[in-house]
Formats: structure tokens, sequence, C-alpha cells
């Protein structure tokens, strides 16, 4: 075998290694559809400015047959979702858990380190009960790109799942934010945007290979 005939066959192994690889699956097993899920957060959470049934927790559990407790608070902190959370892992036993925190820090002007740090508490405490935990992005409060619809997430929430290897929920609560026909003010969605934050929740999931 000459060598172009050997340069083909070696480019055509790496082909095939490739195609290979785009077809590999995620390798995290899919939560069973009966799951236990604890929604931990903010007034995003809870679902302020619509009902409780139109709360994206309530959405995603129709959506994914799973078991959601919604335990955002309105106004909660970092520092306080910290403080809820040992307690709620005590009290029950959960299959996944879902975090949404951090807006009010911003809002309020907490340091960014202390926000951080404490996220990154969160997410290691809940990596503890369970290796299903993912980090839902708040957009960084950022006045003259809310007005023009282009609000982006703080950085820190990237930077926390990468350190603590957990999966990274982004571009969500920023982009229904951004769109004024999805707010119910300047800080909350409505019943239309948390009915998007539960489909793009369901679906980075689902590609996340959680369903």
């Amino acid at each position: 075998m000459n060598r172009r005939h050997l340069l083909m066959l070696a480019g055509l192994q790496s082909a095939l290694a490739l195609a290979a690889c785009g077809k590999r699956k995620p390798s995290v097993a899919a939560l069973k559809s009966d799951a236990r899920v604890l929604a931990l957060g903010d007034s995003l959470t809870v679902g302020y400015g619509a009902t409780p049934e139109q709360a994206w927790p309530a959405l995603l559990a129709q959506q994914t047959g799973w078991h959601i407790a919604n335990e955002g608070v309105n106004g909660d902190t970092s520092a306080g979702a910290l403080l809820r959370l040992e307690s709620l892992l005590a009290a029950s036993s959960y299959d996944a858990v879902l975090v949404g925190i951090g807006g009010n820090d911003m809002l309020r002007g907490v340091s960014q380190q202390a926000t951080r740090d404490n996220v990154a508490a969160i997410v290691r405490k809940a990596l503890a009960h369970t290796p299903y935990v993912a980090l839902i992005a708040t957009p960084a409060p950022e006045p003259l790109r809310a007005t023009v619809g282009s609000l982006g997430d703080a950085a820190f929430y990237e930077e926390v799942a990468k350190a603590e290897k957990a999966l990274l929920i982004s571009d969500v609560y920023s982009t229904v934010l951004s769109d004024a026909a999805l707010r119910s003010d300047r800080i909350h969605a409505n019943a239309q945007g948390y009915a998007v934050v539960a489909q793009e929740l369901a679906d980075k999931l689902k590609a996340a290979g959680w369903r």
C-alpha cells in the first residue's frame, strides 16, 4: 500500500471517528419519569407576575412528569437560599436540584464575590445530595441593555458551573426578560414568559440527557 493510500485510509478513519462522536449520547443517565426535583430560587421561581399554576416549576412538571417542589421565595438572596437549602435537603430526598438565585443580590448591590461564593456553596451542597444539579443563570441588571432588549447572564454563573462541574442553564431568564411582551414588570416574567422558561428548561435538560 503506497503513501497516498495510507493517507486516504487515515482520513477515512478520522471521519468515521468524528461521525461517531457526533452521534454519541450524553453520558448521564436520564432521570426516572417520576423523579423528585427541588427548584430553589427567588421570585422568578415562585412565578411572581403570574399564578402558581403558571410558574415554570409547575409547567415543567407537566411536561416531564417529575414531581417538582417549588421552593422559590420572593426577594430571596443567595445567602438566604444557602441557609434554607440544608433543611430542605434534610427533610426530603431529591433526584435533582434546579438552582436559580442571585438576582436580588445584584439588585441590592451585594458584592459579586459574596454572591459567587454563596452560589458555589449552594451547588456544592446540592451535588453532595445528588449528581443532577443545574444552575440557571440570572441576567446582570444593566439598565441600558434592558432598555434595548439585550440582557446577558452574569458571568459568575458560568464560572461556578465550570468550577463545581454542574450543568449550566444559560440564556433562559435573560432572553425572556429582554422581551417586553414576556414580562409582567422590569424584572419578572408574565404567564407567557414563564411558559417560555419552562419550555427552554425542558429542551436544555433533555439535551443534557436528564430526560
